[in-house]
C-alpha cells in the first residue's frame, strides 16, 4: 500500500500514483479520514463512501454494493491491508475515489460545506408546483432560496407572489425565498430538480405502463438539459424527478458526457452527481398498504424497497424474515396504486412530488437516509442512501436469498436495456 498527501487529503493506493508526495505509514494511520483511489474496473461512481472493508477488494461496482454476505466474502478472499486500514474502513472513514490522476485531483479540490443550499427547479406544472410548497414549507432549515422557472413565465410569477405570501408569523425568515430564474441562471445552485415533462398519458386512457410512455419525448428535454449543465460546468446534484425517473437518469448522463461529435468523452457530470427520485413514494405506497392490512405489517419495521420506480420495482416485506408471496403481493399493490387514483379520475403527482421528491431531496441535502437511485455500475438503481461530505453512501444488509434473486433480475434487465 502506498500513501501520499495531496493538499489536505492523505490519500492511499495499492498501485503507485506519480507525482504526488509520499508520507508513511505511520503518519496516514493517524489521519482521522482517508481517501482510497481504487483500481476496480467497469463502470462506477467516481467518488462514493467506503463503509465496509470488501470496498477494498477494488471489485467492480455492483449488486455486493448492498449485500453485506457478498461484502464479507470479498473483505476474506481480497489481497490483505493494514488491519487499521480495514477498520477505518468498516467505520466510514474512508472516501473511494476511482478516476483518471487528473479527475482525482479536480474530486478533491471540490468543497463540501453545511450551509444552506440553492434549489432551482424546471418546470413548474402539477409536480413542480407541489414540489414546491413541500419545499419551500419544509425546507428552512437547509435551504436557503429556491428559484423556479417555465416557459411559461406567468406561471412561475404566480407561485413566486403565491408562495412568498406564505409565512409563520412572526417568524419572516423561516422559510426559503422563492425566485424567478432566467434560463441562463438555471445552473448557478447546488441542486438542479428537473419536473419537465410531455406526453402524459390522460386520465381513461389504456396505458398500463403510464412512466415508461413518457420515455423518449421526457428523454429529448432531458438531454438537452444535460448539455447544458456540461456546459456550465455544474457541479452540484442533478435530481431527476420525472417519469421514468431511472432511464432519465442514464439518458441525462449519456449526454452530459458526450461532445459536440457526439463522442463520449467522460467531461460531463459525474455519475455520483445525478440522483433519481421517484423511489421516496413506492416506499410510502408499500407503508400504506402495510398499515392497512396485518399481513404486511413487518415492512414497517423490516422492509425496504429496491429498484427503479415502476414495473422493475422490488419490495421486500422484511429483509430479516423474508417472505416471498408476500412480498410479491405487496409489490403488486405498490406498483398499481397509481392505477387506482387514475381510475379515480385524478393524475396521481401529489404523493410522487412531496414522498419521492420534496422529502427526499431535503434528506439528500440534510445528509440523512432516504430512498434514491444511483449509479450502480453502469445502471441506477434505488436503495436506500444518504449523501455524506466523504460521498454517496449505500446501505449494506445481509440479503435473503430469494430476495438477492430477485434483486439480481432487475440488475441484469436494467443492464440489458442500457446496451
Amino acid at each position: 500500500m502506498f500513501y501520499y498527501r495531496i493538499e489536505n487529503h492523505v490519500v492511499c493506493s495499492r498501485i503507485e500514483l506519480a507525482s504526488f508526495d509520499k508520507i508513511s505509514e505511520q503518519e496516514a494511520e493517524q489521519a482521522n479520514h482517508l481517501i482510497y483511489v481504487s483500481n476496480r474496473t467497469g463502470n462506477g461512481k467516481h467518488k462514493y463512501r467506503i463503509n465496509h472493508r470488501g470496498y477494498l477488494a477494488d471489485a467492480a461496482e455492483g449488486l455486493w454494493c448492498l449485500d453485506r454476505n457478498q461484502l464479507n466474502a470479498l473483505a476474506d478472499s481480497m489481497e490483505p491491508v493494514p488491519e487499521w486500514l480495514a477498520d477505518k474502513a468498516d467505520a466510514g472513514n474512508l472516501t473511494g475515489i476511482c478516476a483518471d490522476i487528473e479527475q482525482i485531483e479536480k474530486i478533491l479540490s471540490l468543497k463540501t460545506d453545511s450551509e444552506k443550499k440553492t434549489v432551482h427547479i424546471l418546470a413548474m406544472g402539477d409536480v413542480g408546483g407541489t414540489l414546491l410548497i413541500g419545499m419551500a414549507l419544509m425546507g428552512g432549515d437547509c435551504v436557503k432560496e429556491i428559484g423556479i422557472y417555465d416557459f411559461n413565465e406567468n406561471l412561475c410569477h404566480r407561485w413566486e407572489h403565491e408562495i412568498n405570501q406564505i409565512s409563520f408569523p412572526w417568524d419572516y425568515e423561516r422559510m426559503p425565498k422563492v425566485k424567478v430564474l432566467k434560463q441562463e441562471e438555471l445552473f448557478q445552485c447546488d441542486v438542479f430538480v428537473f419536473c419537465a415533462s410531455k406526453s402524459i398519458p390522460p386520465v381513461g386512457s389504456e396505458v398500463q405502463d403510464v412512466r415508461m410512455a413518457q420515455l423518449e419525448a421526457n428523454s429529448a428535454i432531458i438531454s438537452q438539459y444535460g448539455k447544458m449543465a456540461r456546459d456550465a460546468g455544474f457541479k452540484g446534484l442533478f435530481a431527476v424527478v420525472s417519469d421514468p425517473v431511472d432511464p432519465l437518469c442514464q439518458r441525462v448522463w449519456a449526454a452530459s458526457n458526450r461532445n459536440e461529435n457526439g463522442i463520449f468523452d467522460g467531461r460531463g457530470l459525474r455519475p455520483e452527481q445525478i440522483q433519481g427520485y421517484g423511489l421516496g413514494v413506492m416506499n410510502s405506497r408499500a407503508a400504506y398498504y402495510a398499515k392497512q392490512d396485518k399481513r404486511f405489517s413487518r415492512f414497517l419495521t423490516e422492509g425496504r424497497a429496491y429498484g427503479p420506480h415502476g414495473q422493475r420495482l422490488v419490495i421486500a416485506d422484511s429483509v430479516d424474515n423474508y417472505n416471498h408471496e408476500l412480498s410479491m403481493e405487496l409489490t403488486k399493490k405498490t406498483v398499481e396504486a397509481n392505477l387506482e387514483v387514475r381510475a379515480l379520475g385524478y393524475k396521481p403527482y401529489i404523493a410522487p412530488a412531496i414522498s419521492s421528491a420534496a422529502i427526499s431531496i431535503l434528506l439528500t441535502i440534510r445528509g440523512q437516509w432516504h430512498y434514491s437511485s444511483n449509479y450502480l455500475g453502469g445502471i441506477f438503481m434505488g436503495a436506500k442512501n444518504r449523501s455524506t461530505a466523504y460521498g454517496v453512501e449505500l446501505e449494506h444488509l445481509a440479503l435473503p436469498d430469494a430476495l438477492l434473486e430477485r434483486l439480481q433480475a432487475v440488475v441484469d434487465d436494467l443492464n440489458q436495456s442500457v446496451r
